[in-house]
């Protein structure tokens, strides 16, 4: 699990991505936008499909994480660990393929329903890829 930065319109209003990536297929399994909290964390954790919610959930060490998360499954890791090397990977891959989510950039989403359209189509395809990658 990991969280990126974004924005709509312009850079002060920030836009968090929060993802959950499968460590063995690649694929998405869920993502959440929205602010850097625990409501934010909580609508995450909802998304994740029943059959997921039983593993291991390597994370940083941001408090919603903590705050939300089973006790039991959370293990929080720093960068130097490798464990959340997937989930950073696909952010850099993410900021490489669609130009509104890259920091310093002329493209951005001008509302926050094509910010999430635009994220959910890539996620899509991208899923589909790995899906066909992982056959």
């Amino acid at each position: 699990m990991d969280e990126l930065w974004s924005f709509v319109q312009r850079k002060s209003h920030k836009r968090w991505v929060w993802l959950v990536l499968c460590r063995r297929t690649r694929q998405v399994l869920s993502y959440a936008i929205g602010p850097r909290n625990d409501a934010t964390c909580r609508l995450l954790w909802s998304r994740v499909p029943a059959r997921y919610r039983f593993g291991r959930l390597y994370t940083d060490f941001w408090e919603s994480y903590q705050n939300e998360l089973p006790v039991c499954q959370h293990w929080p890791v720093g960068k130097e660990q490798g464990e959340t090397n997937h989930v950073e990977r696909f952010n850099l891959t993410l900021r490489q393929r669609l130009g509104r989510f890259v920091r310093k950039t002329l493209s951005f989403s001008k509302c926050d329903v094509m910010h999430e359209t635009c994220l959910r189509l890539f996620l899509h395809e991208y899923n589909l890829q790995c899906a066909s990658n992982y056959l």
